[in-house]
């Protein structure tokens, strides 16, 4: 095996300067509230002293990412500048001029080096053989994968957003654990948790897998306890092990005297230090409560304005639906109903009129129970950065699946891991592609103006298109059962009905959240099969060899 990228990497930068020149053509497109946000943003961290970014309030969009963010926004400021100092003001709200306009999006084209450096040094971890050719190489559909994400160039270069820096940050951190740099990747991911709060969610697949396979530094070996079981009572013959790897021959569990302080104290004086200097100006102020009111606004309500498809949204319509037919049958009084404020398109708190009501610690404990498998397993079984990387995908799947307020946008963040294993398992490319379109497909409602339908709709069935046909030719052979690709042919007819046919009806303006809706029930589904499917590919896919499971 070689590593993909050190021979000739031309075809990379081809790829890299391609989808930049995209982006730049994106340039005057359409761009949502967020664009206001970060231009707020932007002006208060440039004419604000730092004692009161977290309390300015002159603008809806108030700062509530992390420190290094704000001082990110702080640096691009003095760039900005150069531009168009207007839109330094922090009174001039919704402030759009054309340079401000240029320089915003600039910035985030050029921050995505970030991203394009991340995805070169993933490549390096692959392994694949030289005698592909080369579209059909793993190193070639990954990058492709990645760099031409449909989700992650509608969302931040029309959109608008910086989840590219934000996400290149991340692979170089997963990239620097696969190559045995575990205190360069913990400081990068340290950093990600001060430049943007969301990356919490897979903070436990950190902990646990850094816990285990770095300061712990030996396993013990030995039949695993099911084997032993299954033995005993016959089910298991000793000629023929179990091939699946959650049954394999060595037990995986932990060496307590090969634990290393040492290593231990590194690691926390790493995570402590880099959160130190993040927070330590606004502790000296005594403003943390503030800040920490402002990343965790817990007031907003369980579902955001438009529900992302996770099973918050199979919850709400089963007790729209519930409520409905209790009304009908006369079970239920209209009057003394709550009202629909889940479908009013506002972002609020609110109370189911059947079901219970769900409320922050509920989606924390769901939440919890919904990962701790998967971190069971990098305990238990440490199977490398490729384990590591698989619990990263199912933590942040399961916090979009569960978590509180969680907004569509997040699902990127198991779509774009997925897409590593994609290339190296079949079962993680199947998953891949249900999971990839259905959650693409669940972005369209962010893109509602008639300039950007085509847009979305092209680059959309690009991206389908390449996914399907080289992971078939990379695995050869049709990964999708008929079921599934039945389902997921099912997008078009409602990709129609929501973007063609629902506005031509007097439907449109009284009731303007229905396509919003079928949207997000019907996406829902294919999220949560494809969550149930990665629980299955964890005890299914085989292990790495015994020789570096913590490598």
């Amino acid at each position: 095996m070689a590593s993909p990228m050190n021979s000739d990497s031309g075809w990379f930068l081809a790829l890299a300067l391609g989808v930049s020149f995209i982006k730049c053509l994106l340039i005057n497109a359409y761009h949502s509230t967020d664009f206001e946000v970060h231009r707020n943003w932007l002006a208060v961290t440039h004419s604000m002293p730092v004692s009161k970014w977290y309390y300015e309030a002159t603008s809806e969009w108030t700062l509530d990412y992390p420190p290094f963010f704000a001082w990110f926004e702080y640096g691009l400021s003095h760039v900005a500048a150069y531009f168009d100092k207007e839109m330094l003001v922090v009174r001039n709200l919704n402030y759009a001029s054309p340079a401000t306009v240029l320089f915003q999006r600039l910035s985030v084209i050029v921050t995505d080096v970030v991203f394009i450096y991340a995805i070169k040094e993933c490549c390096k971890c692959l392994r694949e053989d030289k005698g592909k050719e080369l579209l059909w190489k793993p190193s070639f559909i990954l990058a492709t994968l990645l760099l031409w994400n449909f989700g992650l160039i509608i969302v931040d270069h029309i959109h608008f957003q910086y989840n590219g820096f934000l996400f290149g940050v991340l692979l170089l951190s997963v990239a620097r654990h696969f190559q045995s740099r575990h205190l360069e990747g913990a400081l990068l991911f340290s950093v990600l948790l001060n430049l943007k709060h969301i990356y919490l969610y897979i903070a436990p697949a950190y902990g646990v897998f850094l816990l285990r396979c770095f300061c712990f530094t030996q396993s013990k070996t030995g039949k695993s306890f099911t084997v032993l079981f299954k033995t005993c009572i016959g089910l298991q013959s000793q000629r023929n092990p179990p091939k699946m790897a959650f049954f394999s021959s060595l037990d995986g569990s932990v060496h307590w005297k090969s634990f290393s302080p040492f290593r231990f104290v590194v690691l926390g004086s790493i995570v402590l230090t880099t959160f130190a200097l993040s927070f330590g100006p606004f502790i000296a102020l005594g403003q943390v409560p503030q800040v920490l009111s402002r990343l965790f606004p817990f007031k907003r309500g369980l579902c955001h304005a438009y529900w992302a498809p996770n099973v918050w949204a199979l919850y709400n319509i089963v007790d729209k639906v519930l409520s409905m037919l209790g009304v009908k049958l006369g079970m239920l009084d209209i009057n003394k109903l709550p009202k629909a404020s889940m479908t009013g398109g506002l972002v609020q708190e609110f109370q189911h009129a059947v079901l219970p009501s769900v409320s922050p610690l509920v989606t924390l404990i769901c939440t919890l129970l919904s990962i701790l498998p998967a971190l069971f397993h990098v305990w238990y079984r440490p199977s490398g950065g490729r384990g590591f990387l698989r619990c990263i995908v199912i933590c942040a799947l399961g916090s979009f699946m569960f978590g509180w307020h969680v907004h569509e946008k997040a699902i990127l963040m198991a779509i774009l891991p997925l897409s590593w294993l994609a290339v190296e398992h079949r079962e993680d490319a199947r998953t891949f592609l249900i999971l990839s379109t259905t959650g693409h497909f669940s972005l369209f409602p962010l893109l509602f103006t008639a300039q950007e339908l085509p847009i979305k709709i092209l680059l959309m069935l690009l991206f389908t298109i390449f996914s399907f046909t080289s992971l078939k030719k990379l695995f050869r052979g049709r990964l999708v059962s008929s079921v599934e690709a039945t389902y997921l042919l099912g997008l078009i007819p409602l990709a129609v009905i929501c973007e063609l046919v629902y506005p031509l009806t007097p439907w449109h303006h009284t009731l303007p959240f229905i396509p919003l809706l079928l949207t997000s029930i019907y996406c829902a589904l294919g999220v949560t099969y494809s969550f149930i499917r990665l629980y299955i590919s964890l005890l299914t896919v085989p292990s790495t060899t015994s020789k570096g499971k913590c490598q």
